[in-house]
């Protein structure tokens, strides 16, 4: 059985930084694609970033400031968060699919199967 679990989050200071992880298990090969989305309360869900084959992709809000990686041996990814701003708190999600697709586009997100519990990220300016 596929199991997510996000693990990093907590409060900091508008400017700092937070490395995400999301463990993964049950895994019998790498998904497709792996992503990170976040909702803040009163928002609906968004993409963050996702990652293909060693390609990513981030959202306009985070470029530049974020960036999605993996490690291979311990089959992690991570999302290393830098220069927070207060508009990034939400709780932060990581995702998985198999099928063919890798968009975290509005409107034509890649529709994901597999999902973290969350990790709430905060921050105060």
């Amino acid at each position: 059985q596929v199991q997510l679990v996000e693990s990093g989050g907590g409060s900091v200071q508008a400017g700092g930084s937070l490395r995400l992880s999301c463990a993964t298990s049950g895994l019998t090969y790498w998904p497709y694609c792996m992503g990170w989305f976040r909702q803040a309360p009163g928002k609906e869900r968004e993409g963050v970033a996702a990652l293909h084959e060693g390609a990513t992709k981030y959202a306009d809000s985070v470029k530049g400031r974020f960036t999605i990686s993996k490690d291979n041996a311990k089959n992690i990814l991570y999302l290393q968060m830098n220069s927070l701003k207060r508009e990034d708190t939400a709780i932060y999600y990581c995702a998985a699919e198999w099928n063919l697709g890798c968009s975290i586009v509005p409107g034509k997100r890649t529709d994901f199967g597999y999902w973290g519990q969350g990790t709430q990220v905060t921050v105060s300016s």
